[in-house]
């Protein structure tokens, strides 16, 4: 049997609320589970006619991070010197992917609401002579002035956004029968509607630019396909099954646009080394879910 109870870090600060309250950020980052590797095929469905099945990747940690060999770094070459956007970059699983893709040499917009860790990530990666560059930018994401605001200065300075990650979510623990009302909009307002916004915006600046190659990538939670007993988590684990089904219209969408833009849905443990995976393959290959799952059982 999969353990019931959602494994997870939980992290208390200023930066998880709003404004003050209890609040949680969760990162699944540090996390070192065995997996169950397999890849799967989704048979298409009436609306994907014509074309090639999204790939779904059911692995371990130790094999996405053994898939990244010599084949894998050489596929971030066409990424090189181009711009991805991480939101939630201050700590955690954001500050992790940002740090891999500057490695991988591109320039990083990384986002959040205080930019102080973002700043001294920045230091870090240039003194450690990484060739990407670390931009760091104040952005609220629970407001969508400030999101487009971010958006339009990324276009000014930066000309736009090739690669959009998904990576900031918020977590309060707002029972569904006792919950209060401000604290679910919070989770909502940051967990469905901002990565909708910044998606969007994404895709415009895609669209503007003619980039036919971007990556859309959504990080998850395996709360967004179970829904874990305790009660604080239950309106938490709705906005992440919203991101699930948010990722799948994306591709949808994107396919019906004739675009090659591609969308992917994160939850491994090890989420950086996945990001760079995903980014690595060629541009015709589609990996729509990244899966990684503990294989010894509970009793």
């Amino acid at each position: 049997m999969w353990p019931i109870a959602e494994e997870r870090r939980v992290e208390q600060g200023a930066e998880a609320g709003q404004s003050g309250g209890r609040s949680w950020r969760t990162s699944d980052a540090g996390r070192s589970t065995a997996g169950a590797a397999g890849v799967t095929r989704e048979r298409p469905g009436p609306y994907d006619l014509g074309r090639s099945p999204a790939i779904q990747v059911l692995c371990s940690q130790s094999e996405v991070g053994g898939r990244l060999g010599t084949l894998a770094r050489a596929g971030m070459e066409r990424w090189r010197d181009r711009l991805a956007l991480v939101t939630g970059a201050s700590g955690g699983i954001g500050a992790a992917v940002a740090r891999a893709l500057v490695q991988q040499g591109l320039k990083v917009v990384g986002c959040a609401r205080t930019v102080g860790n973002i700043e001294e990530l920045a230091a870090e990666c240039k003194s450690a002579g990484y060739p990407g560059t670390l931009i760091p930018y104040r952005c609220d994401l629970s407001n969508e002035e400030d999101i487009l605001s971010m958006f339009s200065a990324v276009r000014s300075q930066h000309s736009g956004v090739d690669i959009c990650i998904n990576n900031a979510g918020l977590a309060r623990p707002d029972t569904l029968l006792s919950g209060s009302t401000r604290g679910w909009k919070e989770m909502f307002n940051v967990n469905v509607l901002a990565l909708s916004i910044c998606t969007r915006e994404a895709y415009q600046s895609m669209r503007e630019r003619k980039v036919d190659d971007g990556h859309i990538i959504n990080i998850n939670s395996m709360s967004g396909h179970r829904v874990p007993p305790p009660a604080e988590t239950h309106f938490y684990s709705a906005t992440k099954h919203a991101v699930t089904a948010l990722t799948e219209g994306l591709r949808q969408e994107l396919r019906q646009a004739q675009s090659h833009i591609r969308a992917t849905c994160l939850k491994p443990e090890d989420v950086a080394e996945a990001v760079i995976y995903v980014l690595s393959t060629p541009p015709h290959v589609q990996i729509g879910d990244i899966q990684m799952r503990p294989t010894e059982q509970v009793t």
